[in-house]
């Protein structure tokens, strides 16, 4: 056995080019939240154009954060491997020539399947830019900002899509959400190449090829059934079998994971409560925000009946809030350590759904817009905090791991909100309309207008002034019935991950001191753990 050869200490590049280096990987990370949400407000539109089902509908939106869930942990692991820019320049390629198929498709399935090409893109950019900033700045404090500043342009990317692609769709088409793509991974490529420094960390261990399998066949199992189930029945029999296989799947991925000589999600950093405490606060976060974003995006336009451009600007607050909310955590969590800022932060978040739950049909947007702002600063206080637990409690070799947990419990929550609160929404919608339409004896007539608001204000516009306002009326109280249903679902999630994180999380009033530690010495025994990893 030959040792291998100890590698030479790591020396950042100067402080001006490692921020230039950071607002180029944050490009890339703008460009792919935004690409979680720019169809949202094209719905209408692409309905419009290719005439697709409700389900396929949901799959347009959620095919990419799926893929992108699915796999992010294996690119993860070997994002460092390979080296940090080579996979976040790869993912920008991908994600492009994936957009551009999808500007080009003629019918909902190519569309699917172009956003589940950008979600696979993505899934080796996003672990990348959260790594090239650990990699980059190893003093506590710089590392703070900049995953605050991380955390703020990808939650102002993933917010703003609707107002971007909004405007798109006024003036162009639905099309036009994916060519957007292609200068913008253009223009981040080019600088990637001349800013971002090469770098890598060799493990020399091999991909846990089983355990990405499991893992992205259950994920893909389970958001099938939650997004099919009001179409197939809650206990119908097709999804009472997905849920089960979804769950056996998944019980295979920890099993193997508990085996395996090299596992993709190693037991021992979710052992660390730092880590899975972390994550959890990540995935319920995400799933509470970005499904009601979904949900949101259909009040604007179904019952206020706005174009998709002034929808998009009307959702404007939630990502200005959550950009504050960030900010506000770095002096809370230097001051106080990250614990109080995350708790925090859920709290907001669940008042923020205590105030959407009492929402009417005659409420309007001043209160969604009060709704989006307190929802946003919670979000941003614990994005920025939780993702900090978790890059800080893994050694700098391991940052592209540690990254992809990050990211593909962000990434599931946020699929697994759009599906969930989506399915929710459409069977109160669906059932309390129905019974309205039973009640006026239009039942049969009126039946297009249980898919969904958008069909019902359709419908509502082409019949007789009287008649389409009544209709309108009953679909805009049953909406807003399933959408209390959501808020008060989601209300109680981010309720339970706050009492979770204030009894789990581990408190950090040392972690500062921890930090500075271990840019002195701890950082020396991770390489010196690397280098025995790499010893054939």
């Amino acid at each position: 056995m030959t040792a291998a050869t100890p590698r030479p200490p790591h020396h950042p590049p100067p402080v001006p080019r490692r921020w230039a280096a950071a607002a180029t990987v944050c490009l890339g990370l703008f460009l792919l939240g935004m690409d979680l949400t720019i169809l949202n407000v094209a719905v209408p539109n692409l309905h419009d154009d290719l005439h697709p089902t409700m389900a396929q509908v949901q799959w347009v939106v959620d095919a990419y954060p799926l893929i992108l869930g699915g796999t992010v942990l294996a690119t993860g692991s070997v994002t460092d491997r390979i080296g940090r820019r080579r996979a976040f320049t790869t993912g920008l390629v991908l994600c492009a020539a994936a957009s551009g198929a999808g500007a080009l498709s003629g019918d909902p399935v190519q569309v699917i399947a172009a956003r589940g090409g950008m979600g696979a893109g993505a899934a080796l950019l996003m672990p990348a830019t959260l790594s090239v900033i650990h990699h980059l700045f190893p003093e506590p404090a710089l590392r703070r900002r900049a995953i605050a500043l991380w955390t703020a342009v990808g939650g102002l990317g993933g917010l703003s899509g609707p107002v971007i692609g909004g405007w798109l769709v006024e003036h162009f088409s639905w099309r036009a959400g994916f060519w957007i793509n292609l200068p913008l991974a253009a223009t981040a490529l080019v600088l990637a190449l001349l800013v971002v420094p090469a770098s890598r960390e060799p493990s020399g261990d091999p991909v846990d090829v089983t355990g990405a399998l499991l893992s992205g066949a259950g994920l893909l199992v389970l958001v099938w059934a939650v997004i099919d189930s009001p179409a197939h029945g809650w206990t119908g029999r097709p999804v009472l079998i997905a849920y089960a296989a979804a769950g056996l799947l998944l019980a295979a991925f920890g099993a193997r994971q508990a085996v395996a000589r090299h596992p993709m999600l190693p037991p021992d950093l979710l052992g660390r409560p730092s880590i899975s405490m972390g994550a959890a606060a990540l995935a319920l976060m995400s799933f509470a925000l970005f499904g009601a974003l979904f949900v949101t995006t259909l009040y604007l336009q179904g019952v206020l009946g706005l174009t998709p451009w002034q929808a998009g600007v009307r959702t404007l607050p939630l990502p200005a809030g959550l950009a504050a909310g960030a900010a506000l955590a770095l002096p809370m969590a230097a001051r106080w350590g990250d614990k109080p800022p995350a708790v925090t932060g859920l709290a907001v978040v669940t008042v923020a759904f205590g105030i959407l739950a009492t929402t009417t049909p005659s409420s309007g947007y001043g209160h969604l817009l009060l709704f989006q702002a307190v929802a946003g600063a919670g979000a941003g206080l614990t994005a920025a905090t939780a993702t900090e637990t978790v890059m800080s409690s893994v050694p700098t070799w391991r940052a592209g791991l540690g990254s992809a947990i990050n990211d593909a419990t962000r990434q599931v929550g946020s699929s697994l909100g759009v599906a969930v609160q989506g399915s929710v929404l459409a069977t109160v919608y669906s059932d309390r309309l129905q019974e309205r339409l039973r009640e006026a004896g239009a039942a049969d007539v009126l039946a297009p207008a249980t898919e969904g608001i958008l069909s019902a204000r359709t419908i509502a516009g082409r019949m007789p002034a009287d008649t389409g306002h009544r209709l309108l009326a009953a679909a805009t109280d049953s909406f807003v019935t399933g959408l209390t249903h959501t808020a008060l679902a989601a209300g109680t999630v981010t309720l339970a991950a706050t009492a979770a994180t204030a009894y789990w999380l581990p408190a950090a009033q040392d972690r500062p001191h921890r930090r500075t530690h271990e840019t002195r010495r701890a950082s020396g025994r991770a390489d010196q753990e690397g280098r025995r990893r790499q010893e054939p």
